[in-house]
């Protein structure tokens, strides 16, 4: 007949001083329990068990051979119940699990992965993944449970995620090193609105489109995309290759190869933001730990490419 013995974590430690000392006065004292009280449980642990773990005399006590059995293995059990236990209550305290994050890469120069290099250093017990993409596909994950955080830029509002900030920048704009404009120290964005454009697929995200581009539309035309790429550095190349012009945030600038002009845009005052994005129903204590420490931060501001 199949036997399911009742026995708890605070029976197994009984036990444990019991076999350990072989006095029965002694393990109380080691528990800070009155013998009597010890004894009691040690026999509700036999019961329980419907075995005799202890031969008992008026001059000795000693292990039965059920009792050298338990004794093998009850310490080993009491440890592993502890540290599940000490890994709950970490998890809980977000001080271990796993933190899926994801990020724009033209974040990368304004200090995102040193942010989680200092999360690590502080919490090395949760083991943090790292996926790139864009800001309307990272966010898709967030709202699909697939991502925990990501830096996004020029997020489009949507009531399932929150966003915190993150770093906002100045847009610049980048033409070919002939270009007509390439030897000014600053231009408007409007007088880009003729040129052809390289620029980002709409699947990036309409803010982030609108949010680029509005520098040069402020004059109520818009430019002809006549090319589209999926990453700023594509996008640069093909601008220092002659096939059009582009609007861009500071950061993903310093991609620029030679063959690419930079110029400040005068007269504009629209910036990119950088956010956090996490599921507005997320509480837990993993994701307040890392924005936490990226507040407490200091991230320098990233070196304009020349």
């Amino acid at each position: 007949m199949d036997h399911d013995p009742d026995v708890d974590l605070r029976q197994l430690r009984a036990f444990l001083a019991v076999a350990d000392e072989l006095h029965f006065g002694r393990a109380a004292e080691r528990l800070h329990v009155a013998q009597p009280a010890l004894s009691q449980q040690i026999r509700r642990t036999e019961r329980a068990l419907g075995v005799d773990l202890f031969v008992r005399t008026s001059r000795s006590v000693a292990l039965t051979a059920a009792g050298r059995v338990l004794h093998g293995r009850a310490r080993s059990l009491v440890e592993q119940v502890r540290r599940d236990l000490d890994e709950t209550v970490r998890v809980g305290r977000g001080e271990a699990g796993r933190l899926d994050l994801g990020f724009v890469v033209s974040a990368l120069p304004l200090g995102p992965i040193e942010r989680v290099q200092a999360f690590r250093a502080r919490y090395p017990s949760v083991r943090v993944e790292l996926t790139e993409g864009y800001s309307s596909t990272l966010l898709a994950r967030i709202v699909r449970g697939e991502l925990d955080l990501a830096v996004v830029r020029d997020a489009d509002p949507d009531p399932a995620v929150r966003l915190l900030p993150f770093r906002t920048e100045a847009f610049l704009a980048a033409v070919p090193r002939d270009h007509r404009l390439a030897g000014r120290p600053a231009i408007r964005g409007t007088e880009l609105v003729d040129d052809p454009f390289v620029f980002f697929p709409a699947a990036a995200g309409s803010l982030a489109t609108e949010r680029n581009l509005a520098p040069v539309t402020a004059g109520g035309r818009r430019p002809v995309v006549v090319q589209e790429a999926t990453t700023w550095a594509t996008v640069l190349h093909l601008v220092g290759a002659g096939l059009g012009v582009t609007v861009l945030p500071e950061s993903a600038a310093l991609a620029a190869p030679d063959t690419v002009a930079l110029l400040p845009l005068r007269g504009s005052e629209h910036r990119s933001e950088l956010s956090w994005a996490m599921r507005a129903d997320d509480d837990r204590e993993i994701l307040r730990n890392f924005v936490d420490a990226d507040r407490a931060g200091d991230a320098g501001s990233p070196t304009r490419a020349q």
